[in-house]
């Protein structure tokens, strides 16, 4: 007879984040319509290449202006039940929070940042397994920055997006292993 093992708390943190977290429109940062619409996607992966089907990833940026004020308001809620209505549809936020599908694969709409330096996205990884989440950048373009010059070439590659057609980018995210993402500390 095999031994039945209890989930540790580091087994049941992802799971949750898919409950409670996640609100409708969290993709969808640039106003819809809006011109200058650009989609940044990409997968989630484990050490071992597998897809993370329950991360969960929180984007901030600067607008195209490069305020980072994002639009104060814009996000409604229902006056009678509290609830989440969605976006107001005008106002740049500058956040985003987007869940991985089952094949671990992510897609945001949003403006192109328009921060000082090389333009990026400052992203927040929550998972399955990871008792802090981790925050990494993924820049629209390689070029000269300060974080990005401290790297080696091989370990650089992993924070820049590639362009792809139709005004795409894909930036994926490897947790650990061969190509794992370059994470940040912040103090």
């Amino acid at each position: 007879m095999t031994e039945r093992l209890l989930p540790t708390p580091s087994h049941t943190i992802g799971p949750f984040y898919g409950h409670a977290l996640p609100f409708p429109g969290g993709e969808q940062v640039a106003p819809p319509g809006h011109p200058d619409t650009i989609t940044v996607h990409g997968y989630v992966s484990d050490g071992a290449g597998s897809p993370v089907p329950d991360a969960l990833l929180d984007f901030w940026q600067a607008a195209p202006n490069g305020s980072l004020a994002g639009a104060p308001g814009s996000m409604r809620r229902d006056p009678s039940t509290g609830g989440f209505l969605g976006r107001d549809g005008v106002g740049f936020t500058g956040f985003g929070r987007v869940g991985t599908d089952a094949d671990g694969h992510w897609a945001l709409r949003t403006l192109p940042p328009g921060n000082a330096g090389l333009p990026y996205l400052g992203v927040c990884v929550f998972a399955r397994g990871l008792t802090h989440h981790l925050f990494t950048r993924a820049y629209l373009t390689d070029g000269a920055d300060p974080l990005l010059d401290s790297l080696p070439a091989d370990r650089r590659a992993t924070l820049i997006a590639a362009k792809g057609p139709d005004r795409t980018y894909r930036f994926d995210i490897r947790l650990q292993g061969e190509g794992e993402t370059v994470f940040l500390e912040f103090q």
